[in-house]
């Protein structure tokens, strides 16, 4: 189960899918999550594996907070959370109610009871509660003593601003120190009631232990795992499973491609600038296709109309289909973030079109990225050498290729949705043996 990761056939072998039913305990099977739209990756992953578990037999069921996006009905709507809008920040008392549901809100708690007394669920799967949820629905789950299983998809249990970043700089100031940190910095857009909220919010959290009541936590990378435990979460609480790519009908590199692509948002901490100045530097018909929005669009195609007029097309935000055509005629993707990523999915579906990735020797990525294995691992920061990587496989189109089979073939072999399926198991049955002892004796220590 450590460090295992996802791939393959959406699928089940019917081998498969008759030992999961065999092994796995739990036939009810509830997820939580702020959002139930695919809004980002946690979205995406949490809906993704519901769809798994349901082919593998499960009764899955969803649950998070009402909003306008939602595109389907769900079971449990009637008890969902109210909506709450916190993008941009609410002000005035609006501010003050929506703080105090940051920290503890009753209306998700309520709803949480309501939605646990209708399905009955063996086991609580949570994703990101934060903030429009929070840990107060908890309480109820762990009243019931139901086994809780958390998927950490970013750092914020150890960061009140999620990103282990200080205005664009890495930071882990507060992972081992306290939340005042994030005061002292202005760490959340440099706003100082910003992030005296977020401050005060992690701050209380820890006082009170509220996540003491998650049984086991899931991360998708040994990095986030090694920092979260330095926060505090025991070893023992802690399973590495790695997210999944569904490889079925996904278009795949047949041989060596043209220029370079880079897909996700254009934010500081994705560190396109550094891959601009990257293209200014190498000999002319190198080429990079961007796929993507974000707030740094603008003075992004600015500086690419600068440093490398003619070499940089900016597409915009891309449907599926579009983004797989760019990157399955591309030598590699390049993630050239200076910041701890977690598992970029990009660099998972990459690898399932069999192109390999140049990426920063940050977070997790190491885990994914094996040096002249499945691509080139660069330092952060640093246009000259992503400018050497991205020459050395723009002059060696054919080991390029390679690197990008190699990659796939480590994806179909090692990550497939059995093994991850399998492994989400054993971490509900280990979820329930920590409930079952929680149940005769003291918490323990988060």
């Amino acid at each position: 189960m450590q460090e295992m990761a996802a791939g393959g056939s959406a699928t089940l072998s019917s081998s498969a899918q008759a030992s999961h039913l065999e092994l796995g305990v739990y036939v009810r099977i509830l997820h939580v999550n702020k959002f139930l739209y695919r809004r980002g990756g946690a979205e995406g992953y949490m809906i993704d594996v519901a769809d798994l578990q349901r082919r593998a037999g499960h009764d899955v069921a969803l649950w998070g907070m009402h909003h306008p996006e939602d595109q389907e009905p769900h079971l449990l709507e009637d008890t969902f959370a109210p909506y709450l809008e916190l993008e941009p920040p609410p002000s005035g008392l609006s501010a003050l109610t929506a703080a105090g549901r940051m920290v503890w809100s009753p209306s998700a708690r309520r709803g949480m009871e309501r939605a646990l007394r209708s399905f009955r669920p063996d086991v609580v799967h949570c994703h990101n509660i934060f903030h429009h949820l929070s840990p107060s629905i908890l309480a109820p789950v762990r009243s019931r003593g139901i086994p809780c299983v958390m998927t950490l998809h970013d750092y914020k249990l150890a960061c009140p601003s999620y990103q282990m970043l200080d205005h664009g700089r890495m930071c882990d100031l507060c992972v081992t120190g306290g939340t005042w940190h994030a005061v002292k910095q202005r760490c959340k857009d440099d706003s100082l009631m910003g992030s005296s909220l977020l401050a005060i919010e992690s701050g209380l959290h820890r006082l009170t232990d509220a996540y003491g009541k998650v049984d086991v936590f899931i991360s998708p990378s040994t990095f986030l795992a090694d920092v979260v435990s330095r926060f505090g979460i025991t070893p023992e609480r802690i399973r590495v499973v790695n997210h999944f790519v569904d490889l079925q009908d996904v278009p795949r590199a047949s041989e060596p491609g043209q220029g370079f692509l880079f897909a996700g948002r254009l934010a500081n901490e994705k560190g396109v600038d550094t891959l601009i100045e990257a293209m200014s530097l190498l000999p002319e018909g190198a080429h990079l296709d961007v796929a993507g929005d974000g707030p740094l669009r603008e003075p992004l195609e600015r500086l690419a109309a600068e440093r490398a007029p003619g070499r940089i097309t900016f597409h915009g935000r891309l449907d599926l289909p579009q983004l797989q055509r760019l990157l399955v005629g591309a030598i590699a993707s390049v993630v050239p973030s200076r910041w701890y990523e977690n598992q970029p999915m990009t660099i998972l579906e990459s690898f399932a079109a069999a192109v390999p990735v140049v990426a920063t020797n940050l977070g997790g990525m190491p885990e994914l990225v094996r040096d002249e294995v499945e691509g080139l691992l660069i330092p952060h920061d640093d246009p000259t050498a992503l400018a050497g990587a991205l020459k050395r496989l723009s002059d060696d189109p054919g080991w390029a290729h390679r690197m990008g089979v190699g990659a796939l073939s480590r994806l179909s072999s090692e990550f497939g949705p059995d093994t991850h399926l399998q492994s989400l198991d054993e971490v509900y049955e280990l979820a329930r043996e920590h409930a079952r002892r929680s149940s005769r004796g003291p918490e323990y220590s988060s």
